[in-house]
């Protein structure tokens, strides 16, 4: 498979499978989204879900796949610290902020600076019309967050410090997505990145999440809560996996806009899954998301 993903980069074909790896990977991170959003306290959620993505990929990392160039130690190094600091802050976000406020000025925040970032380290240029699509985009995103902001009913006395803390996470978000892009570019097999990586970054949240849980006055029972780690690190790996690839294969900037219709799939899923009311005002802001993601692929 990796002299397969080798003969397409660069290629058309290569661009078609990085747009479809790009829509999966945002399906799967709303899917991730909503199961960080559960009755689980997000920082247990997040210790569960490294926990099992660490496990599940070390016989990867240590028996399948090539062991690492001596050049990709360092990389890893910088991956684990600049995801730790995301997970910190996307934590606290969650803590402080209503989900549905947070997430999106999150995810829209992202993509913005990830383009700035492709163009400084990569040097892809968007074209005129693609800035319009990113700018459509973003209207619709953030457009979400001042809606359910509106209409937020709890949290409200914190609410500064979450969207705060959420603009910064999602500068972390761009960071860590050019950065992963340049890792996952400077190894010969890429599913070397991808399985040491999960099993490094799978270090850090279970220690906190287990302190956490161990201080409870009333404790979550462990077993629905790993069940939703297994089920978060499964997703994991093919979201964030699939959007590694499509940066592989073909522009960052580009991968990283098209991702952010995870906020499309988010709301879809609190409509049919979660039963939460969407309303026409949040249908065409999910619309406004939609087509600026499309002027972004029809204008490169």
């Amino acid at each position: 498979m990796t002299a397969w993903l080798a003969a397409l980069e660069g290629t058309p074909a290569g661009h078609d499978l990085a747009l479809a790896l790009a829509l999966l990977a945002a399906f799967l991170h709303a899917v991730f989204g909503a199961l960080q959003k559960g009755r689980h306290d997000p920082w247990l959620s997040r210790g569960a879900i490294d926990f099992s993505y660490g496990a599940m990929a070390a016989p990867f990392a240590l028996f399948v796949v090539p062991w690492p160039e001596p050049h990709m130690w360092p990389i890893f190094a910088g991956a684990f610290a600049i995801h730790a600091a995301y997970k910190l802050l996307q934590a606290q976000a969650y803590t402080k902020g209503a989900y549905t406020v947070v997430y999106p000025v999150v995810r829209g925040t992202g993509p913005l600076f990830t383009v700035i970032g492709a163009y400084l380290l990569f040097g892809e240029v968007f074209t005129v019309t693609q800035w319009l699509g990113v700018a459509v985009l973003l209207t619709g995103i953030f457009g979400l967050a001042v809606y359910n902001m509106v209409f937020l009913e709890t949290a409200r006395e914190t609410l500064g410090l979450a969207l705060g803390l959420a603009v910064v996470t999602g500068v972390f978000v761009a960071l860590y997505t050019t950065y992963d892009a340049y890792g996952i570019r400077a190894t010969r097999d890429p599913f070397t990145f991808l399985a040491w990586f999960f099993m490094i970054d799978g270090l850090l949240m279970p220690p906190i999440a287990a302190l956490r849980w161990r201080a409870m006055a009333n404790r979550p029972p462990l077993a629905p809560l790993m069940a939703r780690g297994v089920a978060g690190g499964l997703v994991a790996f093919f979201s964030f996996g699939s959007v590694m690839l499509a940066t592989r294969l073909d522009k960052v900037g580009e991968a990283a806009v098209l991702r952010e219709t995870s906020t499309v799939f988010a709301a879809l899923i609190g409509w049919l899954v979660l039963r939460e009311t969407v309303g026409p005002r949040r249908i065409a802001l999910m619309a406004l998301i939609a087509f600026g993601a499309v002027i972004v692929e029809m204008g490169g």
